[in-house]
């Protein structure tokens, strides 16, 4: 499999690139949130942030906001197995990862 520029693959990939963009379809697992829950339930991440990443959630189709509240749709529902997914390999693996980045460090 090629990973080209306009590749669906690449698509799938820029959008786990974002920090936050898993992180909130996450936080929607259970249901809807409004903005100073979701705010709250998340932690570090500052209204502008926040406000962008639903933003462009939104525009690609992955959530949507019902009644004052931003809700996963379908296709946002969707992605929620690929980011358990890479939770999965990070709680397998990221001690490994640690690890190697801190043997790569200078002394």
């Amino acid at each position: 499999m090629d990973f080209l520029a306009d590749c669906r693959t690449r698509l799938a990939f820029d959008l786990v690139a974002n920090t936050w963009n898993p992180v909130v379809l996450w936080a929607l697992r259970h249901g809807p949130r409004r903005h100073v829950d979701l705010r709250r339930e998340i932690g570090g991440i500052s209204a502008k942030v926040l406000t962008e990443t639903v933003r462009r959630l939104e525009s690609d189709g992955l959530l949507e906001r019902r009644d004052g509240a931003y809700a996963l749709t379908p296709l946002g529902s969707s992605f929620l197995e690929p980011i358990e997914g890479f939770g999965r390999w990070a709680a397998e693996h990221g001690d490994a990862v640690v690890a190697a980045q801190n043997r790569a460090r200078p002394a």
